[in-house]
């Protein structure tokens, strides 16, 4: 019994010493888990100017990121304007010198050393002087020298540019294939000057063809004459209708108009108006249509226009360049006299009496002068195009 009692206070000493160290172990433990939060506290709170630093720092970090972004896309611009420049440099069409052919009938060469050797002049235009001339081969060709590109002075006519963009038309003339278009068989650059060599027309331009005519020296019948506009205007039409891109003539008047042996019309200088400095293309003819010397607004019905006057010289013989009298005022155009005739029934009187003869041709001629004065309209809109005008010439003779 007193071993059992000593056990007994035995255990509860054991139990009162492992209650009381675990009670000690607590306090202890709490109070450092305190202190340590008072450490803590006391580490982390900031002076007084630390939010003033804070803020300052916030700063520098904005503008350091918005300055590398507006550099990296300033640098980022910069690369790509520089890669395009290249890219279009590169692209750029080459400025060719010396001779450029387009026919196998003519070598560099011989074009070369025929231009270098006398040449004849045939004739000259605000544009340019037409030459004959004769190569190694006994070919016989037409060159047309356009003459200095400087433009009077300007800047932009002696600019690459403009070489470039001349260039680049000349190339696409050269690639027209019509019966009634004089094509391009070489270009030649020298300098600031070019020469666009043509297959040669014996009988010239329609220019001095009429002069001819006027003087007795030649006669042109109806038939002829009206073959004449027909081939005009089918070339007309196939540079408004069935090129890939239209192409407008921009300068039709007689002296562009050339003609083979056989007076079968030819256009030549097709839209080389348009890519000529200013200088070269600043007078103004009675061909142009009154849009393009008011406003200067060309369009396909500018060079119906042109081609009305044309068709009114065909009939009437007459140069539009005198004065006509209209209701007894001089200074009138030929659109307005051959509007006045037909109005007042006197359409006969236009005609030109050195071809009047059969009764079947002055109808013919007749019906020409009505498409003639409808051509000459002051509004582009109420003039036919050249493809109808194709079926209405061609309606009044079986070509």
């Amino acid at each position: 019994m007193e071993q059992r009692r000593r056990r007994n206070r035995y255990s509860n000493t054991l139990s009162l010493l492992l209650l009381f160290f675990l009670a000690s172990t607590s306090r202890t433990a709490t109070s450092a888990s305190c202190r340590r939060r008072t450490v803590k506290h006391l580490s982390t709170t900031p002076p007084s100017s630390t939010p003033l630093k804070s803020r300052i720092t916030s700063k520098i970090i904005v503008v350091s990121i918005v300055t590398g972004v507006l550099t990296g896309l300033l640098s980022a611009l910069a690369l790509a304007f520089l890669v395009r420049c290249i890219v279009k440099y590169m692209r750029q069409t080459p400025i060719l010198k010396g001779p450029v052919v387009f026919s196998p009938k003519i070598t560099p060469k011989s074009l070369h050393a025929a231009l270098g050797n006398g040449i004849q002049l045939l004739g000259s235009d605000p544009n340019g002087r037409y030459h004959k001339m004769v190569l190694d081969n006994g070919l016989v060709v037409a060159v047309k020298r356009l003459g200095s590109l400087e433009g009077n002075g300007s800047p932009e006519a002696t600019s690459k540019s403009v070489k470039r963009r001349l260039q680049k038309e000349l190339e696409l003339l050269a690639g027209l294939r019509h019966r009634n278009l004089m094509s391009l068989r070489a270009y030649v650059r020298e300098s600031d000057e070019f020469s666009l060599v043509y297959d040669y027309m014996p009988n010239g331009s329609l220019e001095d063809v009429m002069s001819k005519v006027k003087a007795n020296e030649i006669e042109l019948g109806w038939e002829v004459r009206l073959r004449i506009a027909v081939g005009i205007v089918k070339g007309l039409q196939y540079l408004h209708f069935s090129c890939e891109h239209q192409i407008l003539h921009y300068n039709l008047k007689p002296t562009n108009v050339m003609l083979d042996s056989e007076f079968e019309p030819r256009l030549t200088d097709c839209g080389l108006a348009k890519i000529m400095p200013a200088s070269h293309t600043a007078v103004v003819s009675c061909y142009s249509a009154p849009e393009s010397s008011q406003s200067n607004r060309y369009t396909e019905k500018s060079d119906v226009f042109s081609f009305g006057m044309i068709l009114g010289v065909l009939l009437t013989g007459k140069d539009p360049t005198h004065p006509f009298s209209v209701e007894g005022a001089s200074g009138g155009s030929l659109g307005l006299w051959l509007k006045h005739l037909q109005q007042s029934g006197e359409a006969r009187e236009a005609l030109d009496k050195s071809i009047l003869g059969e009764e079947v041709e002055e109808d013919e001629m007749l019906m020409a002068l009505r498409i003639t004065i409808v051509c000459l309209s002051d509004f582009p809109a109420d003039r036919p195009s050249s493809d109808e005008l194709v079926h209405m010439l061609t309606q009044l003779h079986s070509f």
